[in-house]
C-alpha cells in the first residue's frame, strides 16, 4: 500500500505530556487510513536536526484515548506506510526502584506483560500464522543510540536498563500489585509499551523507549500515592529533557541499520503462501509480501 506523504526516516510516538514536537520544520499534517483502521490522530511529518521524522500523538491531541483504546496497529502500520524503519516511543512511567527517581530517564531493555489480552497484539491471523522472536523486545542498536543521546542531552540522570511492566490500566496499581512487582525485580511501570513493541517487531521496525519517571507508584512507605495531577506536574519538566534527547539522537543516528529487526519475519512465517486467504494477503502485503510468493495484485483473485 503506497502513500503520497513524504517518507520519513524515524517515527516518534509521543506519550502523556508530549503531544507535539517543537522545532519541527516543514511541518505537514498527514491523514492516513490503514487496513487496521485510522491512527489515533493525524500524523505530523517534518524535519528535525536534518532528519525527516513523523510524529504520532499516542493518546490523540488533547489526550482523548485511554491505554486500551489506542489503535496501536493502525499507528504502527501508518508509520510503515510512510517508510519509517525506526520508532522511538516516549512514555511516562512510575518507578518501582528507589534509585529510579521522579525526573530521571530510563531506557528499558525488557518488558513484562500484565495486560489482559483485550488489545490486538498482532497484525496476523485470519489464515496467516506468524511467530516472531521477542526475546529482546527492544532494538539493541537504537536502544544504545538512545542511551547515548540521553546522557549527552537530557540534563538528568539516565538509567540504561530496566524492565518495564506494562499493566492494563487505566487505573493505577494497588499497593499489593506494586509491592509484588518490586519483589519480582521489575523496574518501571506503565500502560502503553504493549502491544507497541510486539507490533513493531512484526512490522520489522526498530523500537526503543525513552521512559520518563514521574512518580514512585504506591509502594513507597510514607510517600505520596501516584495521581494524574502528580504525573502531569513532573511531565511538564520531563518534556524538555525528552525533546533535547530526541534532537541529540537525530544528530548522531547512523543512516544504516545494523540490527536483526529488519529481517524479523524471516523464518517466522508458518503458513504456506498458497493457502493464505486473499483478504489476508491484501491486508498484510506491505508487511510480509517480500517473503511470500504472491504473483497476484492486491484485490485480485488468488
Amino acid at each position: 500500500m503506497a502513500t503520497d506523504a513524504p517518507h520519513a526516516e524515524i517515527g516518534i510516538i509521543g506519550g502523556t505530556g508530549l503531544y507535539d514536537l517543537p522545532g519541527l520544520e516543514q511541518r505537514e499534517e498527514v491523514k492516513l487510513t490503514t487496513p487496521y483502521g485510522e491512527p489515533g490522530d493525524a500524523l505530523v511529518t517534518g524535519v528535525l536536526s536534518g532528519c525527516r521524522v513523523v510524529f504520532v500523538p499516542r493518546h490523540g491531541r488533547g489526550h482523548r484515548l485511554m491505554p486500551h483504546e489506542i489503535p496501536a496497529r493502525a499507528n504502527l502500520y501508518a508509520l510503515k506506510m510512510m517508510g519509517v524503519e525506526r520508532v522511538v516511543s516516549v512514555s511516562a512511567v512510575g518507578s518501582l526502584r528507589e534509585e529510579l527517581e521522579p525526573g530521571h530517564v530510563v531506557v528499558p531493555d525488557q518488558i513484562f506483560d500484565r495486560t489482559r489480552g483485550t488489545r490486538p497484539s498482532s497484525f496476523f491471523g485470519d489464515g496467516l500464522v506468524v511467530h516472531v522472536s521477542l526475546a529482546d523486545p527492544y532494538c539493541p542498536q537504537l536502544r544504545g543510540e538512545l542511551v547515548g543521546a540521553a546522557r549527552r542531552a537530557a540534563g538528568t540522570a539516565v538509567h540504561d536498563s530496566g524492565t518495564y511492566v506494562c499493566m492494563e490500566g487505566p487505573q493505577f496499581s494497588t499497593r499489593a500489585e506494586s509491592r509484588l512487582y518490586r519483589q519480582w525485580g521489575l523496574g518501571i511501570i506503565g500502560m502503553t509499551a504493549l502491544p507497541e513493541a510486539k507490533l513493531a517487531r512484526e512490522a520489522e521496525l526498530c523500537y526503543a523507549t525513552l521512559a520518563l519517571v514521574t512518580d514512585y507508584d504506591c509502594w513507597r512507605e510514607g510517600g505520596e500515592d501516584v495521581t494524574a495531577e502528580m504525573v502531569s506536574e513532573v511531565l511538564s519538566r520531563n518534556a524538555a529533557a525528552a525533546q533535547r534527547t530526541l534532537t541529540a539522537l537525530l544528530e548522531s543516528l547512523p543512516s544504516a541499520r545494523e540490527c536483526p529487526c529488519g529481517s524479523a519475519l524471516e523464518g517466522a512465517i508458518v503458513t504456506a503462501p498458497d493457502v493464505v486467504p486473499q483478504e489476508t494477503r491484501d491486508r498484510t502485503r506491505l508487511l510480509i509480501g517480500r517473503y511470500m510468493d504472491w504473483d497476484d495484485e492486491p484485490g485480485t483473485p488468488g
